[in-house]
């Protein structure tokens, strides 16, 4: 998709205001499409999430210029902003059904492993797509969304949300639920180590991933014309790396425990970020990496909250989690892309791999993230 901006005419700076203008919308948007969720039903927040997500990918693949995809990008926000907390929630309330919600991270690692394993495939494709136009893996996306909405036709709400009292809910009872919640002790050290510092720095290598390939790539005497091709057959890659470590994400956490693999996380992603500013070559390992570690951590991160919050709002607040990571990203999307246009997207990334170092060594020092 970066290859596709950059081809557009639009510069790392115009890259970031668009990241921007996408995690703003988040922030506006999350709490009230979480509330919807709540209200009408997983299920149909996830359908309208859907058709939205499909029609502005068909948008984006038709647009040529700054304006027209900063308008897309608002609609492509809140098309994930149905989704986001609606998403986890069927899924928990489902486990719930069954007395299995202790399994959420274990069955969610799987899903995600499925979905990554198909998608190395559809990365080869996209791949060799963009090599012959940048916009046909826009519309082959369209189209594959789309048939998400015919599956979600085939699901039923969970029997814990439909038991719930839903017309009880009023906007400012889901506020004060999403207050309580943030408030308590061995929640709020998370958020902020999780959900601001950890995902807004992640989010800035998928960011900056294609750029960062294309100039090593090039470097070691690949040809312009085989960048986009060979960037496919990385992407999958990327994409089995982490339905590998997805799969076995319930075995991570019985043998390590989500304390120990919280706590050791960001020293180990932020280091190899400042690592590969001084060798180059590294940043390829590097981002199979944070691949790997990112859908694991998100299936942790979702037990972890999930198990501390009832079924009463909590498609609300797993949108407002989404909602904090949104406002987070920012100021960290802003800052390096004026960081790379002046200096270059390896030092930005290596600038926020050492705030994400200090930072959370402050958070330990202040307080415990995650209990026992």
């Amino acid at each position: 998709m970066y290859l596709f901006f950059l081809a557009q005419g639009l510069n790392f700076t115009q890259i970031a205001i668009l990241e921007a203008i996408y995690n703003l919308t988040t922030l506006l948007g999350e709490i009230p499409t979480g509330y919807i969720g709540d209200r009408v039903g997983r299920r149909n927040s996830l359908l309208t999430g859907t058709a939205l997500i499909s029609l502005t990918l068909l948008g984006i693949g038709l647009s040529s210029s700054f304006w027209a995809l900063a308008t897309l990008y608002v609609c492509w926000s809140m098309g994930y902003n149905f989704r986001s907390g609606s998403e986890d929630a069927w899924l928990y309330d489902t486990l719930t059904d069954d007395l299995s919600e202790d399994q959420f991270a274990h069955v969610r690692g799987r899903g995600e492993s499925v979905a990554l394993a198909i998608g190395a495939g559809a990365a080869i494709i996209g791949g060799y797509l963009g090599s012959i136009d940048l916009s046909y893996p826009w519309f082959v996306g369209a189209g594959v969304t789309a048939t998400g909405v015919f599956v979600l036709l085939t699901i039923d709400e969970p029997e814990t949300y439909e038991r719930t009292d839903t017309t009880a809910l009023s906007f400012r009872r889901t506020l004060s639920i999403i207050r309580r919640t943030v408030s308590e002790r061995n929640i709020r050290a998370f958020v902020l180590y999780y959900y601001v510092l950890y995902a807004a720095v992640t989010y800035l290598v998928f960011v900056f991933l294609q750029p960062i390939f294309e100039t090593i790539v090039l470097d070691f005497g690949v040809s312009q014309s085989q960048v986009r091709s060979l960037l496919g057959w990385f992407y999958a890659a990327y994409s089995l790396f982490g339905a590998g470590l997805s799969y076995y994400t319930g075995a991570i956490r019985s043998h390590l425990g989500l304390r120990t693999w919280f706590l050791w996380l960001p020293f180990v992603v932020g280091g190899a970020l400042v690592g590969m500013y001084f060798v180059p070559v590294l940043a390829l390992p590097t981002f199979l990496l944070i691949r790997g570690l990112s859908d694991v951590t998100r299936s942790f991160a979702g037990q972890y909250i999930n198990d501390r919050i009832e079924t009463m709002g909590r498609a609300t607040v797993l949108s407002a989690m989404a909602m904090v990571s949104g406002l987070a990203v920012v100021p960290f999307q802003l800052g390096s892309g004026v960081i790379s246009d002046v200096v270059s997207p390896l030092f930005a990334l290596a600038v926020a791999g050492v705030v994400l170092v200090v930072s959370s060594a402050g958070i330990l020092l202040w307080e415990a993230p995650i209990e026992e």
